[in-house]
């Protein structure tokens, strides 16, 4: 054994907590799209992810803590920060999209909210893919590559979100608009900080590489 490697034995153990994180923020767009989809037994699917949204939470909080605990780390640690702060933050919007569309009491998710919920989900298992990914440098190219789709996707979120928000303001209701716009909005959000993780990524390859 190297000296290196008996100095921070278990320093590749914040990939594996990374990777744990994107697969619960994954796991909680799955959850997401299966509602709007099936909009049925809403409070129910409404507390499994809230459930979800708790496990990505104590995931991340596990990041810190072993940045923390750790001199040397495989990666900048900003980086690591930066990468685990951002899929949260993913997690956090398509949760509070999800308690809206409970609280709100909406009747039925618009067409356009599927669609949302559907590009998070895609994103989200991009996302899951390229941080298993950084472990391997070799690998730098495909995380290149994915960042290019989620970027591609956020561009289809905007044009989801303001054609959306551009129907909805035919609607004679005004308490209905506000509550739907609000909640297309959060879910477009949600493609927004799934670009911010793309952009880590991409620094971290390109620092890397």
């Amino acid at each position: 054994m190297g000296l290196k490697e008996w100095i921070i034995p278990q320093e590749r153990r914040f990939f594996d907590l990374l990777e744990g994180v994107a697969s619960t923020v994954n796991d909680g767009a799955v959850a997401l799209l299966d509602m709007v989809r099936h909009f049925q037994n809403v409070p129910a699917k409404r507390r499994s992810i809230k459930d979800i949204e708790h496990r990505g939470d104590d995931l991340t909080h596990d990041v810190f803590e072993a940045l923390n605990r750790t001199f040397i780390t495989p990666i900048d640690r900003e980086d690591i920060q930066s990468l685990a702060s951002s899929l949260d933050n993913i997690l956090d919007m398509i949760d509070a999209a999800a308690n809206r569309l409970y609280l709100y009491e909406v009747e039925q998710p618009t067409e356009a909210m599927i669609e949302l919920a559907d590009v998070i989900a895609q994103s989200t298992l991009l996302l899951k893919k390229a941080v298993g990914m950084i472990r391997d440098m070799k690998q730098g190219d495909e995380v290149e590559r994915i960042a290019v789709e989620v970027h591609h996707l956020e561009n289809v979120a905007d044009d989801l979100m303001n054609n959306s928000i551009a129907a909805l303001f035919k609607d004679p209701d005004p308490i209905r608009i506000i509550k739907l716009k609000e909640i297309t909005e959060r879910l477009e959000q949600a493609t927004d900080y799934c670009e911010d993780v793309a952009n880590v990524l991409s620094d971290i390859v390109a620092k890397n590489q």
